[in-house]
């Protein structure tokens, strides 16, 4: 359960080699298996997975890789300027993909998505693109797509293969930021104690209106006071 990175992908080798077992033995029946990676990742390695461990290309078949994109900021990360050596995330994603999904079609005009398709299709003109709104698309546009092509894959990275490929280079200017309440007091960096629903929701509120674009995923657990059960963000 959770995000796959690029980077360590041992443990993904480790648990679809546990489902193939599970599975070989009669205690699971699946129809497929998906995968989610970060939103950092570089998809290349992951895909990699399914070709250099013979035991995983054994039982499993790369299907495709599905790109989730955000029509209101991915020309601003398109346009990132990166250090020499970094890997520009989104180009990857969407040179990478066999399916292109063009989200939050709402929050852009036309004229917007049609700039923006055509610079997608200049870095990826094989993928086809689905617009959607709040990720509402049906399930067999996503999945059982036969989309992934490995040797048009190696035209995209030509070190797909190589297992002793340098390990891809992230932008050392994204780091994260924790709030743990059960974390040891030395290391927590908020007081314990529930929230003010009303006032959490003006704060996120606030942080998704200021900082929308710089921000690429906030989730977690909130202890909200009277309420009986747990919110989620």
């Amino acid at each position: 359960n959770g995000c796959i990175c690029c980077t360590v992908r041992q443990d993904l080798i480790v648990v679809l080699k546990r489902i193939s077992e599970r599975v070989s033995s009669g205690k699971l029946n699946i129809d497929a298996v998906v995968i989610e990676t970060t939103g950092m990742a570089d998809p290349a390695p992951v895909a990699q997975t399914f070709f250099i461990d013979e035991s995983v290309q054994e039982c499993f078949r790369l299907d495709g890789i599905v790109t989730l994109v955000d029509a209101k900021h991915i020309e601003r990360h398109l346009d990132a300027v990166k250090p020499e050596g970094v890997v520009n995330e989104a180009v990857a994603q969407v040179a990478f993909a066999d399916r292109l999904l063009l989200n939050k079609t709402d929050l852009v005009t036309e004229a917007d998505l049609a700039r923006i398709e055509a610079r997608l299709r200049g870095i990826n003109a094989f993928a086809p693109i689905r617009r959607c709104s709040r990720g509402d698309v049906s399930v067999d546009s996503v999945l059982n797509i036969h989309g992934f092509d490995l040797q048009r894959a190696l035209q995209t990275n030509p070190q797909l293969l190589n297992p002793e490929n340098a390990p891809t280079q992230h932008d050392k200017t994204v780091t994260s930021v924790s709030l743990d309440q059960g974390a040891p007091r030395h290391m927590r960096t908020v007081q314990k104690g529930d929230l003010d629903f009303e006032l959490a929701t003006d704060f996120l509120e606030y942080i998704a209106e200021s900082q929308g674009e710089d921000i690429y995923r906030m989730k977690g657990v909130l202890a909200v006071a009277h309420s009986q059960q747990k919110q989620r963000v």
